[in-house]
């Protein structure tokens, strides 16, 4: 199963790199998220995808019993799920700031602060 999730990540993170690189800040964001989410993926493939029981301990025991499963790649993927849909949703107000203040959601456009040049 790993293989397959390696492959999905290398598709996941070309499609984000090609967003990104596309000069549209909308791109960009929906890129930036799906860098987010490959990177979910191989924390949780980190982890080893294996059918293993909830590590619990019983009564009397200094450890588990057998295979358990490993809790902190599905902590930290939770963790970071959370910090991307908060990165998003800041990102977005952003965007939608930026569209309503200069008209273009166009990088090259976005040049505020630079003067015009002068054609000769």
């Amino acid at each position: 199963m790993e293989p397959v999730l390696a492959i999905v990540v290398g598709i996941l993170m070309t499609a984000a790199v090609y967003l990104m690189l596309s000069g549209n800040m909308l791109r960009f964001l929906f890129g930036l998220i799906l860098i987010s989410n490959a990177a979910n993926l191989v924390m949780f493939t980190g982890g080893r995808l294996t059918t293993g029981a909830p590590a619990l301990i019983p009564y009397g025991a200094d450890s588990p019993a057998g295979d358990v499963a490993n809790a902190l790649p599905q902590a930290l993927v939770l963790t970071a799920i959370v910090i991307g849909f908060g990165l998003l949703a800041f990102a977005l107000v952003l965007v939608f700031r930026a569209y309503q203040s200069l008209g273009t959601l166009e990088a090259d456009r976005m040049r505020v602060a630079e003067p015009e040049e002068e054609s000769k």
